[in-house]
């Protein structure tokens, strides 16, 4: 199994660094199957980086077997495409007065921004939310992830106090869905409350 740390550096195996942002998974299933990887190199490009790419992690940092001429080969995880549109010219050029009987159409591109994702799975941010069936509890630490299969087990919950912060283990069975920056519980907050904790330091 890996404990995968969803607010991670990430090391190449030449050391350069990027952040983790997001896992990919089939929601069905919940098996893990991309880790997305912002580079510190501008333009900060992100890329779909296999888990198979995966040499170790620890608690803070994804340690990568690809290089980042590796990692720059790699699929984009955003991308943008520019989709043609036409607007009177008077609104193309706002600070002319329209001329009456002389308003002509004027081309113009609007860049849509997309993600990279396979059909059928979703992405999960860092830092995403953990919500109860009475309301919020919480932010996703880490992922437990069985190495045979990818397939998530367990998430951590990192609950913040005045004085504390703790983590809780919550098997993935009590998880009921999941969008981009929330995963919502078949649980309340009490029968959190009672899951395995782990007492964390600032």
């Amino acid at each position: 199994m890996i404990d995968l740390p969803m607010k991670a550096e990430v090391r190449c195996s030449d050391d350069t660094t990027g952040i983790a942002t997001y896992v990919i998974g089939i929601s069905v299933n919940q098996q893990i199957t991309y880790l997305i990887v912002e580079s510190d190199l501008l333009p900060h490009y992100e890329y779909l980086v296999p888990l198979a790419q995966i040499e170790k992690t620890t608690p803070n940092q994804i340690k990568l077997k690809c290089s980042q001429a590796e990692l720059q080969q790699m699929p984009l995880f955003q991308y943008e495409e520019y989709l043609p549109t036409e607007i009177p010219s008077n609104l193309a050029w706002p600070y002319c007065l329209p001329i009456p009987g002389a308003v002509e159409e004027h081309a113009n591109f609007i860049p849509v921004e997309y993600q990279n994702m396979p059909q059928g799975e979703r992405a999960i941010q860092r830092d995403a939310q953990v919500v109860a069936t009475d309301g919020y509890i919480g932010l996703v630490d880490e992922l437990l992830i069985y190495t045979a299969n990818m397939q998530v087990i367990y998430l951590d919950l990192l609950e913040r106090h005045i004085l504390q912060k703790r983590e809780v283990t919550i098997p993935v069975s009590q998880m009921n869905r999941v969008d981009e920056n929330t995963i919502y519980l078949k649980l309340n907050r009490q029968s959190v409350e009672a899951l395995p904790t782990t007492p964390s330091k600032f």
